[in-house]
């Protein structure tokens, strides 16, 4: 079943389709494009006569051995990657080719990509060129190459692709992306449902966004440009011709375009290409901590400058943080004297940090201002696939306490329950074993399991502690929790009393 409202891979692969290409933004070594003021634009077709050559058609194929008879034709193999809705998959066995010889068999399918250096530099999606041993590449006056010259970075579904020319190649110019507002018109290229050369044209939606869980790491242009299947990979551009995006996903409930295509941002992308172009691989900092933003109510509590900053939820033995001393609870305002806003500004600074060089952190322990230095490392290759496990909770028994002005039951926490639960076993405070519907602390997002450790910045040892501190307290004013989880993130809460 599909959610109502799914994050859809712009790879939109179609497996098979030939051809396809995506128009772009104009080309350095020609003539400018002459271009009318924006209320003055009456068509596009200028730009895209310029870009169009330059956008290409990409179609990633795996060499695989027949079994049995190579000369017997089969049916292309059904799509079973389980994270393409079951819609793509039937849109896939329907009008993909009906037989193909086995020698060699698409398996990314199709997408878009253009050239951004006349020596061959394709730039694409990673999801693109996923998993393939070569790609055919064909431009837009029917040339064809083959490559397996292939860099990707799955981590922002980003690749190059070199192809082997022995002329110079028409390039798109990358543009700035920051420089582009919401309202401003755009251009989306590339081929929809194998439809080559199609273009769509719409406004920047939004800028900056993130946290969709498309890619570890995001910096998305919203557009209303039509993106579809086909689209992955082919540039978004402005009115003066140039990439502002690369088209790669879509928010859909149905599989098609409803209206919000993302493209990841070309400032983002510059800098992940050229590490690609001069490692093959894109190498980043490594912190090692888990975290959570600053909430307003948390910063006014904490007396945190500015009210900006990340908690450190939780550090992970042996990596760079924890050779540092920083430690859960601290609040990371400001890194190499920059202030951090939120843990994606965090996140970027350390993966853009020089490795193996010391980087200086402020931060915010115990209410007072540190000045801490890390050395990062080199972020290890399974970053991101960290799996949670399971804890048992808790359940009520007689010696609970009641916390009602919270509307929480607590118990002591002991060596016993701490190995039960995954926590450590030196865990002290009080854990919540039970907590009621349409209560302050509900509101709050405490749950079963959560132990907790300080009231008003006051340590919790038992759960009397905890009850004497709650009585204490205001709800009114706000009673500021610090909490753990059993996997061992720390965060802070603030509970209040409700308004209505």
């Amino acid at each position: 079943m599909m959610t109502r409202w799914s994050i859809v891979l712009g790879c939109l692969i179609l497996g098979g389709v030939a051809g396809g290409f995506v128009a772009g933004p104009g080309l350095r070594g020609q003539n400018p494009v002459p271009i009318a003021p924006a209320n003055e634009v009456k068509s596009y077709r200028d730009i895209v006569k310029k870009v169009l050559p330059a956008v290409v058609s990409i179609e990633g194929q795996v060499k695989q051995k027949a079994s049995g008879d190579s000369q017997t034709p089969r049916k292309r193999p059904r799509f079973d990657d389980p994270s393409i809705p079951e819609e793509f998959r039937k849109f896939f066995e329907e009008f993909g080719p009906g037989q193909l010889d086995m020698e060699e068999i698409p398996v990314a399918g199709f997408g878009s990509g253009f050239l951004v250096d006349p020596k061959g530099i394709i730039l694409t999606n990673y999801h693109v060129v996923s998993g393939v041993d070569h790609v055919k590449v064909q431009l837009r006056d029917g040339r064809k190459f083959t490559s397996r010259d292939i860099h990707g970075d799955q981590k922002t579904d980003l690749a190059i692709i070199r192809i082997d020319a022995k002329e110079k190649l028409p390039f798109l110019d990358m543009g700035d992306s920051d420089t582009m507002e919401i309202g401003d018109r755009v251009l989306a290229v590339g081929a929809p449902f194998g439809l080559t050369g199609s273009v769509t044209s719409g406004i920047v939606s939004a800028k900056g966004r993130n946290g969709l869980n498309v890619n570890m790491y995001e910096d998305f242009i919203q557009t209303d440009a039509a993106i579809n299947p086909g689209n992955s990979g082919g540039p978004l551009i402005n009115l003066d011709g140039k990439v502002i995006g690369i088209n790669s996903a879509i928010k859909t409930r149905n599989g098609g375009f409803q209206g919000v295509g993302l493209a990841i941002a070309s400032n983002f992308a510059k800098n992940i290409m050229q590490s690609l172009l001069k490692d093959g691989v894109v190498r980043r900092g490594y912190l090692g901590v888990q975290m959570t933003d600053l909430t307003p109510d948390v910063a006014a509590r904490l007396e945190i400058p500015n009210q900006q900053g990340v908690v450190v939820g939780n550090v992970i033995d042996g990596t760079p943080a924890d050779k540092a001393g920083i430690q859960p609870a601290d609040i990371v305002t400001g890194i190499a004297g920059k202030p951090v806003k939120d843990g994606r500004e965090l996140q970027q600074s350390v993966a853009n940090s020089p490795i193996n060089k010391p980087v200086e952190f402020q931060i915010v322990r115990d209410g007072k201002p540190k000045t801490i230095s890390v050395t990062i490392e080199e972020q290890p290759k399974d970053f991101g696939n960290v799996r949670v496990s399971r804890s048992r909770v808790p359940r009520e028994d007689p010696e609970n306490v009641g916390l009602s002005k919270l509307g929480v039951s607590v118990r002591d926490m002991t060596p016993d329950l701490a190995q039960q639960m995954g926590f450590k076993q030196k865990a002290s405070g009080a854990v919540i074993t039970k907590v009621n519907p349409d209560s302050p602390a509900a509101d709050a997002g405490l749950a079963r399991g959560m132990l907790i450790t300080r009231i008003d910045k006051q340590p919790v040892q038992s759960a009397q502690d905890a009850r004497q501190l709650v009585e204490k307290g205001s709800l009114e004013k706000g009673l500021l929790l610090q909490v753990q989880t059993p996997q061992g993130g720390t965060t802070f809460v603030v509970v209040k009393s409700s308004t209505e």
